[in-house]
């Protein structure tokens, strides 16, 4: 007898039912990044003086605290308050000799010892505070151990024409300190003292002979305000 096998075949079919599709997550846009700004109240001041301000304000580098920048080349002095609003701009005398560094020791010498080409006003970021100097004059100590100080302007010495210098209305003669920051004497006691004669503060000193973004390592460009809503931000 012949048998014949019959064999069927099978599919198997998985009956697990399908997993539902994941919720459907809106996501919402990240809002715009505002941006602070300090005020120069009108007054006029290079670009690079506007964008370290702004800086300084938008990333708190001054830490809550009142701060000045000096701009080297524009022989001027700019006073802030915490939040970055101007209180204050007047010329300044300077260091005779052009460079962004101090001299090896020079905090150590004697005036009399000093070189014509030491003369510098170095460049940087300063804690400011108040102090005195060896005649218990008041001044303000911008670094201590380089015997840099900013303080009221002393016409001393009558060839120097120190007064005369800070009256022009060009910073090319405002060269002529050791290094130390002169201010007019009515500068330095309405701004200056009720800004630093009191507390410690922060002083930024532009560069001269190198890019300003070559010594403040940290800084960023701050978007200038482009509409109400973020010129609503500056100084609030």
């Amino acid at each position: 007898m012949l048998v014949v096998a019959a064999y069927a075949t099978y599919r198997f079919v998985d009956s697990t039912p399908e997993a539902p599709p994941p919720p459907t997550v809106e996501t919402q846009p990240e809002p715009a990044r505002t941006y602070r700004h300090a005020s120069f109240a009108g007054e006029a001041a290079s670009a690079d003086a506007r964008a370290l301000a702004d800086w300084v304000v938008d990333s708190r580098d001054n830490r809550n605290m009142s701060f000045a920048i000096i701009d080297k080349r524009d022989a001027k002095v700019y006073v802030f308050d915490a939040k970055g609003e101007l209180t204050g701009a007047s010329p300044v005398l300077l260091g005779l000799a052009r460079g962004d560094d101090s001299a090896p020791g020079i905090g150590l010498k004697k005036l009399s010892e000093i070189t014509p080409d030491e003369r510098t006003t170095p460049t940087g970021r300063y804690v400011a505070e108040p102090g005195v100097n060896l005649k218990g004059e008041k001044i303000v100590w911008v670094d201590y151990d380089a015997a840099l100080s900013m303080h009221a302007v002393r016409a001393t010495n009558p060839k120097e024409r120190r007064l005369e210098r800070l009256a022009t209305p060009t910073p090319a003669d405002n060269r002529i300190s050791y290094g130390c920051i002169n201010v007019p004497t009515k500068f330095y006691r309405e701004v200056i003292m009720p800004t630093f004669g009191k507390r410690k503060g922060v002083v930024y000193v532009l560069p001269e002979t190198r890019p300003a973004r070559a010594v403040f390592a940290a800084w960023y460009d701050v978007p200038p305000p482009s509409g109400p809503s973020t010129a609503a931000l500056t100084l609030r």
